[in-house]
């Protein structure tokens, strides 16, 4: 029985899609019955509840573990590493052989990368476990660019805080993450591994925008908007202030040079390029 965190999730899903086409009986970890995936076993409930967690990776042989984002939380990186603590207990008391966790790219750093703070702790704790892991520490979502949708349909307008609008940068899509962790899970490692997960390219937002023209079938320009700007907009739109500050310190991190892969374990280059994600602005 493999689990599965965050199974009706951009990445979750798509693992448990690979596990199931693989013959594994999968446990399916959601929020909502109403959302639950096709799988073997169901388990509703959150993973800020440790309780839930044991009995989640009770007599599981492999776990995907992500940290699921909350932007509303007040304190999101206090929430997050409770979230890995209960992992961490949860893995020793059921004896998991392996699990993937679902890192980023920046982990390496302890500070100064904003929620990325979250899975940098992430592997420290789960590192110390007897569980091995696989720590895929992929790049920025590419499917992030379509919260931007409304903008760009209505506006002709792809907003990039703190601006760098023509800097290429590494993304991934979120296919790319599911199967690169379920092969991980299929084909688990001898000791704790990590897998630097890029997409085929580096894109930059005045690239999309390019790729979001031709979807829509109107202009769209990348406009750059002041970092100053980033917590008010985050604040107004639903983020805590917390949440919103370290928002604000991811981009600020991504500048510093902080954000980027440290050239450890494997480097795994994705299929799906940025086009195919963006073909979803057309929906």
């Amino acid at each position: 029985m493999f689990t599965v965190f965050g199974a009706t999730g951009h990445t979750g899903s798509v693992v448990v899609e690979r596990l199931l086409a693989a013959g594994k009986q999968v446990r399916a970890v959601v929020r909502s019955a109403d959302k639950a995936p096709q799988a073997t076993e169901r388990i509703v409930g959150d993973v800020t509840d440790p309780e839930l967690v044991a009995r989640a990776l009770a007599g599981a042989e492999g776990a995907y573990l992500m940290v699921p984002p909350n932007g509303s939380a007040p304190d999101p990186l206090a929430t997050n590493f409770a979230i890995v603590d209960h992992f961490a207990a949860a893995l020793a008391e059921a004896g998991t052989p392996h699990a993937v966790f679902l890192s980023s790219i920046g982990s390496q750093h302890a500070s100064g990368t904003g929620l990325i703070g979250a899975t940098h702790y992430g592997e420290v704790t789960l590192a110390r476990s007897r569980t091995r892991l696989t720590f895929v520490r992929a790049a920025g979502f590419m499917e992030n660019i379509l919260a931007n949708t409304y903008t760009m349909k209505t506006d002709g307008v792809l907003p990039v805080f703190g601006g760098g609008e023509t800097e290429p940068f590494s993304m991934i899509a979120t296919r790319d993450i599911g199967e690169v962790a379920a092969a991980a899970l299929l084909a688990p490692p001898s000791a704790n591994e990590w897998i630097e997960l890029a997409g085929p390219r580096d894109y930059s937002y005045a690239d999309a925008a390019a790729i979001a023209s031709d979807v829509l079938g109107r202009r769209v320009t990348a406009v750059p908007v002041p970092v100053d700007q980033v917590v008010p907009i985050m604040t107004s739109i639903g983020f805590s202030p917390k949440a919103a500050a370290l928002y604000r310190e991811m981009i600020e991190g991504r500048f510093s040079g902080r954000i980027a892969f440290e050239g450890k374990g494997r480097r795994i280059a994705g299929k799906v390029e940025l086009s195919r994600v963006l073909r979803g602005l057309a929906s």
